[in-house]
């Protein structure tokens, strides 16, 4: 099982990224998948899920209205739009899953099994 995140960068406060998270080695649309950040000195968090049925998605208040996940045209790539980003929003960004878990819900408040090697978004003012 492979996730490789890409799409970081460096980017003005009030611009846009977009992460992609392609999958290997299993059937990405199968299990909820997520993305997840980790600021320096701060716990991991869930900013978007993603169910199986790709029907469903969890986001957070925080990033609600500024964050979209969905799923790309070829199955295995899920991406994070990021739009409006603020300073706050640096970080190191992660995309995860858990093999056994079909809810986006559950697994934002869960913790992944399964995690990419992460893309560092810098938002600078």
């Amino acid at each position: 099982v492979q996730l490789q995140a890409s799409g970081g960068g460096l980017v003005q406060a009030g611009g846009s990224l977009r992460l992609s998270c392609a999958a290997s080695g299993f059937t990405l649309n199968r299990p909820a998948i997520g993305w997840f950040r980790q600021a320096p000195g701060q716990e991991r968090e869930a900013v978007a899920c993603l169910s199986t049925n790709n029907e469903i998605t969890y986001v957070p208040d925080f990033v609600k209205g500024r964050f979209t996940i969905f799923r790309g045209e070829a199955k295995n790539v899920v991406y994070l739009q990021m739009d409006n980003l603020r300073p706050e929003d640096t970080a190191v960004y992660y995309c995860g899953t858990d093999l056994g878990q079909a809810s986006s819900y559950a697994l934002c408040h869960g913790r992944p099994t399964e995690w990419g090697q992460g893309t560092l978004v810098t938002v600078s003012s």
